[in-house]
């Protein structure tokens, strides 16, 4: 029985070692030194902790926000970025079986020549060198065997991509759809030339276009959401701003409401004195003008703008110019620049503003901004409130809390909905949720509850019969206008042109990508369709055309045309190029059978929280 139970007792510590095998065993320093084999190569803890990092420094800069590991992992980035090392680890899988390498010589060369290692003289420095792996938490092996691996990898990828190109006929195919041209006379057909009754339909006619059109007047589904408000505006009155503070701050701003006289001036630099006597000359013999002058010099009048001036900021030149009329050359005078000519483009009248003209906005400006800072204060208090099982009726009780119901849906955007905060916390709500304290942009604190959520249905007549009274009188405009446009349209197929009598337009020679003002949008596409010589009615929301095909031409011969075929023909090259290697990539991964060590990746994951 004791040799039994010292068996069993080693049976179970034997079970317990497997079983404890993937826990605590996986860290950046741990025993398990990767997360995936592919073929021979090992995508290593630290590349995917290090891509990881990389990755959540991206989303930083491009977001302005710090995204947690956790929250990376629940969007899946972290399998995104998984993924890619295992492509990139079976493509160097490839190499190595291929034999495709680089030599010392190569290598050294391409070390030299990253900047990221080179000193204040630009040469290769050995201490940057070390010192800028060491901070990127790498030696100088596996740095050179990364390089190594890289240059490799870009010699595959050329040879796989290198020299691909689409056939001919497929870039020529789009380059003549593009480019294809089409000659058409039409007449548009518009509300204007329509002789619609007057009286207004009776309810029996909107009841019966209501039913039949139902689908236009069905409501989305929509959320009843309750919420709470608290604005800085409601607080206003309970804010005290006292006077020094206002004067402060009108202090702050005397720049603003106190500014002298100005003048709107250009100048024109001269290289000496005699070049800007004889521009002046020129100016006031009328041999030219200042445009020209500023032309001729190869510059721009926004490079001569100096916007608006003050007498003293002008120097010399202040008191001519405040003389002189809007419009008129004056000078030249002396800067640092060289000499110079001035033009007079407007006059700004000074402005004198005291402080009793400005006292009530910035009372209002102030107390709105001290309300916003309570509000933030208020924010933590009603967040206790509300996770002690206060209702959004006993907030509003509050001073300043104001209570509201909302129907909403995606396409609402009214009231506090008019806020983006408020409608993606709107979209987000279930019913299940206990409302929190939010803020919008403007300051306001709210909370939301959502109480109901109604699917889609019809809206009541009664409500819709505004709208479905407008769609009524838009119906029977578009039904008289195709009417009128089919009356036309029998008469050209009677007479073999269009009456004398008619607004005939004429285009010739447009694309698809063409654009003519006032006709329905899917007309180009429409003419295109069209054999020689037919005819068509094209209805759109503003008017109705009947339009018929003259003349089919081909692509102009023109050099625009000729670089948006070289453009085609460059892209298509390239897709195929980049669908090729895609497919060498996924064929690579296959036969290298990837192998992912879930425990090691969860430990990674985890050695970031």
């Amino acid at each position: 029985m004791k040799q039994l139970s010292k068996t069993f007792v080693w049976i179970l510590m034997g079970m317990l070692i497997v079983g404890l095998m993937g826990f605590g065993a996986v860290s950046f320093t741990g025993s398990a030194s990767s997360v995936a084999r592919v073929g021979d190569e090992n995508v290593t803890v630290q590349d995917f902790a290090r891509e990881l990092q990389q990755e959540q420094r991206a989303l930083q800069a491009q977001t302005g926000q710090t995204l947690p590991i956790s929250q990376m992992a629940a969007l899946g980035l972290d399998r995104n970025v998984l993924a890619q090392l295992i492509s990139v680890a079976a493509i160097d899988n490839e190499t190595r079986a291929l034999g495709v390498s680089t030599g010392d010589e190569n290598l050294q060369r391409e070390i030299l020549e990253i900047p990221a290692f080179q000193g204040i003289d630009g040469q290769f420095d050995r201490e940057t060198y070390a010192f800028s792996l060491q901070n990127a938490g790498l030696n100088e092996r596996e740095f050179e065997a990364n390089i190594r691996k890289g240059t490799a990898r870009t010699l595959l990828q050329g040879a796989i991509m290198g020299g691909v190109q689409m056939p001919e006929i497929l870039g020529d195919t789009l380059t003549a759809y593009i480019g294809a041209r089409r000659s058409f006379s039409y007449v548009a057909l518009t509300g204007a030339d329509l002789a619609l009754k007057s009286e207004a339909p009776d309810e029996t006619t909107l009841r019966a276009f209501y039913d039949e059109n139902i689908d236009a007047f069905t409501l989305p589904e929509t959320k009843v959401i309750t919420y709470v408000q608290l604005t800085p505006e409601a607080l206003v009155g309970e804010v005290d701003v006292d006077e020094t503070a206002l004067r402060d701050l009108f202090e702050q701003r005397a720049d603003f409401y106190q500014q002298p006289e100005r003048r709107l001036v250009e100048r024109l630099v001269f290289a000496n004195q005699d070049a800007a006597e004889t521009a002046k000359a020129q100016l006031d013999l009328g041999g030219t003008s200042f445009e020209t002058l500023v032309i001729d010099r190869g510059l721009t009048l926004q490079d001569v703008d100096l916007g608006d001036l003050t007498k003293e900021a002008l120097g010399e030149a202040g008191d001519p110019l405040f003389a002189a009329e809007i419009g008129a050359v004056v000078g030249p005078f002396s800067t640092d620049l060289g000499p110079a000519l001035y033009r007079v483009n407007g006059t700004l009248a000074a402005r004198t503003t005291i402080f009793e003209d400005v006292r009530d906005e910035l009372q209002n400006e102030l107390a709105i901004g001290r309300a916003r800072r309570v509000i933030e204060q208020r924010g933590e208090e009603i967040e206790d409130l509300l996770a002690g099982g206060a209702t959004l009726e006993e907030l509003a009780q509050d001073e300043g809390m104001s209570l509201a119901q909302i129907d909403w849906h995606a396409e609402f955007d009214g009231e506090i909905a008019a806020y983006a905060g408020f409608r993606a916390k709107a979209a987000a709500v279930q019913a299940e949720d206990f409302p929190s304290v939010d803020f919008l942009e403007d300051g306001s604190l709210y909370a939301l509850r959502l109480d109901e959520v109604l699917a889609p249905r019809p809206e009541p007549f009664a409500d819709a019969q505004a709208a479905v009274e407008t769609a009524w009188l838009e119906n029977q405009r578009e039904q008289a206008l195709r009417a009128q446009a089919d009356d036309l349209l029998k008469t050209v197929q009677e007479q073999g042109d269009f009456p004398e009598a008619a607004n005939v337009l004429i285009e010739t020679g447009l694309t698809r990508t063409a654009y003519i003002d006032t006709t329905p949008a899917d007309m180009l596409n429409r003419i295109f369709e069209l054999e020689l010589g037919e005819l068509a009615v094209v209805q759109g929301d503003d008017s109705t055309v009947v339009v018929r095909l003259d003349e089919i031409l081909e692509p102009a011969d023109s050099a625009e045309l000729t670089l948006m075929a070289n453009a085609i023909d460059e892209q298509l090259n390239q897709s195929l190029a980049q669908a090729l290697f895609r497919a060498f990539v996924e064929d690579a991964q296959v036969r290298a059978r990837p192998q992912i060590d879930q425990h090691a990746v969860n430990a990674v994951l985890a050695n970031f929280h």
